[in-house]
């Protein structure tokens, strides 16, 4: 009984390391440059667009202030993307972090609808928050 206990345990840690790695988002994603938080803060100084993909809630709880927003999962299509960036201007994509895969599920749309200068910020608003950077948040 003992041993299938141990077998047991040991399977689950092997299905639970997997599912987690399955959930993180790709380190890069082709056509887009992947900053770093203190790259897009850099960006982010000098006017760049932003591009907050996350759903409305976590965009009203908090997002880099002047992002724009668009969730990739309801209302991100290429019409809209188009009325806040032309297809040659430069955009930071953003969501929750290493763990959200909306920025490059965003990224690849757009790369595909023919946006060409595309940065990846990979660690997201979670990052860019302990990093203390400012963070603006709509009070209903």
């Amino acid at each position: 009984m003992r041993k299938f206990l141990v077998a047991l345990l040991i399977a689950l840690f092997f299905i639970v390391t997997i599912s987690k790695a399955d959930n993180l988002s790709p380190e890069s994603v082709e056509g887009a440059r992947t900053v770093s938080t203190e790259t897009a803060k850099l960006l982010f100084d000098k006017g760049y667009f932003f591009l907050d993909v996350r759903g409305l809630s976590d965009y009203r709880m908090g997002h880099i202030p002047g992002a724009y927003h668009l969730s990739v999962k309801s209302d991100f299509d290429e019409q809209k993307l188009s009325v806040i960036v032309r297809k040659d201007q430069p955009v930071v994509m953003y969501c929750n972090g290493t763990s959200c895969l909306g920025s490059s599920i965003a990224i690849e749309k757009a790369i595909g609808w023919g946006w060409t200068n595309i940065f990846y910020y990979r660690e997201g608003i979670k990052d860019w928050n302990s990093k203390g950077y400012s963070i603006f948040a709509i009070r209903p």
